[in-house]
């Protein structure tokens, strides 16, 4: 004989519930249409396209670890730069250059007498400016003075030294010397800048003219 659901044991009948919830959450998430059905799909969609946002993601972190090095680095070639605009500066400067050179010869204890300025001559990526010089002092003044230029800032070059004794040399009156003054030369210094962009380009044609 059947009996009702009602007279069934409340363990039983907890059990016919439960599967009854189960069977409707299954349906829910797997009948076409239904909004637990649409809600799974949207989810496993944006995870399909996380994923790849996520490589993304762990492709840049390298990239920001590297970042204080890459930083580091920048700053080292900065100083570096500067260091090299100080040597060989764009412009000419040349008033702080003879400036430099009179300190130098100053400090040494040299006379200059005359300094000329000679033609600028570009090169490839540079240009020479060379100046004239005739100098006079103690032997060993003098050359601590070349010893302290070798010592600026600038890159210098000295070319065409002719140093003689001044009983070999005749000075004919013309200059006052200072006690302990034994050696008089003449002789070429050098020195470089870089030049603008624009004025390297506009060199160039009138080098090249000039020699056809």
């Amino acid at each position: 004989m059947a009996t009702s659901f009602k007279e069934w044991p409340w363990p039983l009948q907890a059990l016919f519930y439960l599967g009854l919830a189960v069977v409707v959450v299954l349906a829910a998430f797997y009948v076409p249409g239904s909004p637990l059905a649409t809600v799974r799909s949207q989810l496993e969609s944006a995870q399909a396209e996380m994923k790849p946002l996520e490589a993304d993601v762990e492709s840049l972190r390298v990239y920001k670890q590297r970042r204080a090095e890459l930083q580091s680095d920048m700053d080292a070639l900065q100083k570096q730069l500067a260091t090299l605009q100080t040597i060989v500066p764009e412009e000419k400067q040349t008033d702080q250059f003879i400036l430099m050179v009179q300190r130098a010869a100053a400090t040494s204890g040299v006379t200059i007498r005359t300094l000329t300025a000679q033609p600028v001559s570009q090169q490839q990526y540079y240009f020479e400016m060379p100046f004239e010089i005739q100098a006079d002092g103690p032997y060993y003044s003098v050359l601590d003075f070349f010893s302290r230029l070798g010592r600026l800032s600038r890159i210098i070059n000295v070319g065409n030294l002719k140093l003689a004794s001044l009983t070999g040399r005749n000075a004919g009156g013309k200059y006052h010397m200072t006690p302990g003054t034994s050696v008089s030369g003449d002789f070429t210094i050098t020195t470089f800048f870089t030049g603008s962009a624009e004025a390297q380009t506009s060199a160039k044609p009138a080098s090249a003219r000039a020699k056809r």
